[in-house]
């Protein structure tokens, strides 16, 4: 009876393990789904997020990687490089030579060789280019991947302001039909009970119907920028991105401080300039030293068989071993060296005039985004008063027309003119929050 309960026991546990293994990979596919998407989309949120997993940033990523084990392998020259050589050898025919008149034929019918070899380098201009050139190469791979980033955070900024500003529209509309619908009732009513004609309630169902339409064009608008976004954040696209913002945040993010001195050694582009031109100067030196010898120490060390019969050919060995220094001088190669040298100098030439003309890019760049910024703010500002005026005026309206003082044109020109407002406020204020992107971009100030 124990043993029937053991094994009663054993199966039930081994039910319960195929369970929870069968259960795991599922577990935790869906633990990794769940962690590349997002909660709350936030603008620091998805930023952070195109960060990581846009291609073109794991891209930036892999070839700092590549450039590491670059580095890594041109080093390991500095490295003795030891190889090891083997041969066989049958003879049909062995070599003849003549001795004392005599035709004497030398050799055996089979030989053999086994070779340890070992090269240090001592100096050699391609090991000495990859020591001192390491940590730039380095840096440029780092600047780069810095310059993507930088890319993809105000591309991905723009993107979010984009579809916000759509958002807000739909919301619009949609506060607009609500409202609309409640005029459209209160005509109909009027109509139905002679206060008005039926021009009332007919402009109140035109005005609807175009609020409806705007929506589904705002709508089908929205989705195409939310594949946009996703497609600039690496998002999966299949899954919704629930977009989250605080308006009155984003006000309070407007402000830039206008009366910053522009820097340009603070811009990615510079610093990628200013290092290409330091791996610049190491090429001219490489180039300068191709007069200069290189030097080796070499040795081997020599496992030689020799005997007619194959079966007894690793019997016996007759070693020899050599170790020597090797010093190679390139005399004359029709001028060459010093025509390479030449175009390392142009080339060096080439990259401090592309310094000089970023240098006035960067002004006139700088220059053009504040202006752009400053304009969008004043427009802000004014479409903000006008926001709170065109509320003002359409409540006012509004009592208005239910007291009979007003027509009901002025009431859709009132809702008119307030949608229009809000639409514009909205537009405004992602407008000037991209154009302050610009500014900080232009002045370095976008880091990751």
């Amino acid at each position: 009876m124990k043993n029937l309960n053991v094994k009663q026991n054993g199966k039930h546990w081994i039910g319960i393990a195929t369970i929870a293994a069968a259960l795991v990979p599922g577990t935790l596919s869906a633990q990794q789904a769940s962690d590349s998407l997002l909660q709350q989309a936030t603008l620091e949120n998805v930023i952070q997020y195109a960060l990581k997993h846009q291609p073109s940033v794991q891209n930036a990523l892999v070839n700092e990687q590549i450039t590491e084990t670059t580095i890594k392998g041109k080093l390991a020259d500095w490295y003795p490089q030891v190889n090891f050589n083997y041969s066989y050898q049958h003879n049909f025919q062995l070599q003849t030579t003549v001795f004392q008149g005599n035709p004497v034929k030398i050799g055996v019918d089979n030989t053999s060789s086994m070779q340890f070899t070992a090269t240090q380098a001592i100096f050699n201009r391609d090991v000495l280019l990859a020591a001192r050139s390491a940590g730039i190469v380095r840096q440029q791979a780092k600047q780069n991947t810095a310059s993507t980033k930088i890319d993809v955070a105000v591309n991905v900024s723009k993107a979010f302001y984009d579809v916000l500003a759509t958002t807000q529209q739909i919301k619009v509309s949609k506060e607009d039909i609500t409202r609309l619908e409640r005029s459209q009732q209160d005509a109909y009513n009027q109509y139905k009970a002679g206060v008005t004609d039926k021009t009332d309630y007919k402009r109140a169902q035109i005005a609807l119907n175009n609020t409806k339409a705007l929506l589904r064009s705002n709508e089908e608008a929205l989705k195409a920028k939310l594949e946009y976004l996703k497609a600039l954040m690496g998002y999966p696209v299949n899954n919704d991105l629930p977009i989250v913002y605080d308006t009155l945040q984003m006000e309070r993010e407007i402000p830039v401080d206008t009366l910053q001195q522009l820097n340009p050694a603070t811009r990615i582009e510079y610093q990628q300039l200013v290092t290409q031109r330091r791996i610049q100067e190491y090429n001219l030196m490489y180039n300068k030293w191709s007069f200069l010898p290189a030097l080796s120490a070499n040795g081997a060390y020599n496992l030689n068989y020799l005997n007619n019969s194959f079966s007894k050919l690793y019997g016996d060995n007759v070693p020899n071993s050599y170790a020597g220094v090797t010093l190679s001088l390139p005399l004359f190669q029709g001028g060459k060296r010093r025509y390479n040298i030449k175009q390392a100098e142009w080339q060096l030439k080439s990259i401090d005039l592309q310094i000089t003309d970023l240098r006035n890019s960067v002004n006139a760049e700088y220059a053009q985004a504040l202006a752009t910024y400053k304009a969008s703010l004043a427009n802000f500002l004014s479409l903000k008063e006008n926001l709170a005026l065109a509320q003002e005026v359409y409540d006012v309206i509004q009592l208005q027309y239910r007291s009979g003082v007003k027509t009901y044109l002025e009431v859709i020109t009132s809702e008119t003119d307030l949608r229009t407002a809000r639409i514009n406020y909205f537009n405004a204020l992602y407008q000037v929050l991209a154009g302050k992107i610009d500014v900080q971009k232009s002045l370095g100030q976008i880091n990751y």
